[in-house]
């Protein structure tokens, strides 16, 4: 089976400085895996013959919801929870997210977002992109009937999160620059989010939300299917 990429894989293909003949991996974001070498690269395309094609299940749902902030450092959490197997990754404009300029939001920074976690998908050798729904806010967040089982919110006077009790799915709410606001954190305690702590130093959201989808993952485990991936 030959497979025919388009301009994006066959530019990445060209700054590896991959020619006819190369093993590549290749993904397409919702499960299925193969490993492939090149049989036509040209400035629009790239050529894939499949040798190995595999399919692979989620892993167990995390789901990400990070605050609108940087763009840079917005683009370098979205390829990190790429790696580490986030189920989704949803951009929520908390009130202190306002104050950020340039931030990144709306639908021209989501396909930059997008982007960033193909490459990463690949670059990981992952089976699964991220779900990336529109920018949200806080009523839409706590109005959505999905979240219904573990749900997290990083707090530093919350307990450690190595020693919360998690189930799937698990949804982790993080803060902004600066923090939540104090009525911000009253409705998500309201609505079931339980306060757990990465430790006493003040991280950026970027480094929190990585470390507590870290933590999660191992938490709770790795199916045997995945085991190799």
């Amino acid at each position: 089976m030959t497979l025919s990429l388009g301009d994006e894989a066959a530019h990445h293909a060209r700054v590896r400085r991959l020619e006819n003949g190369a093993s590549v991996f290749v993904a397409d974001g919702v499960g299925a895996r193969a490993v492939g070498h090149i049989v036509r690269l040209t400035k629009q395309e790239i050529e894939v013959a499949l040798d190995e094609v595999h399919r692979s299940p989620r892993l167990p749902a995390v789901h990400l919801l990070v605050p609108i902030g940087d763009k840079d450092r917005m683009l370098w959490c979205a390829e990190k929870c790429t790696e580490l197997g986030a189920t989704s990754w949803t951009p929520v404009l908390w009130s202190r997210s306002r104050s950020v300029s340039p931030r990144g939001e709306g639908p021209a920074f989501r396909e930059r977002v997008r982007a960033r976690m193909r490459s990463a998908l690949v670059q990981s050798h992952g089976a699964w992109l991220p779900d990336i729904p529109d920018d949200a806010s806080i009523d839409r967040v706590l109005a959505d009937p999905s979240r219904n089982t573990t749900r997290l919110v990083l707090d530093v006077s919350g307990e450690v999160i190595g020693h919360a009790h998690v189930a799937e799915p698990v949804t982790i709410a993080v803060g902004p620059e600066g923090g939540f606001e104090a009525e911000e954190l009253r409705r998500l305690h309201d609505a079931r989010f339980r306060p757990v702590s990465l430790g006493a130093n003040v991280l950026r959201f970027e480094t929190a939300a990585v470390a507590a989808l870290a933590i999660v993952r191992a938490a709770l485990g790795v199916p045997p299917e995945n085991a190799n991936g």
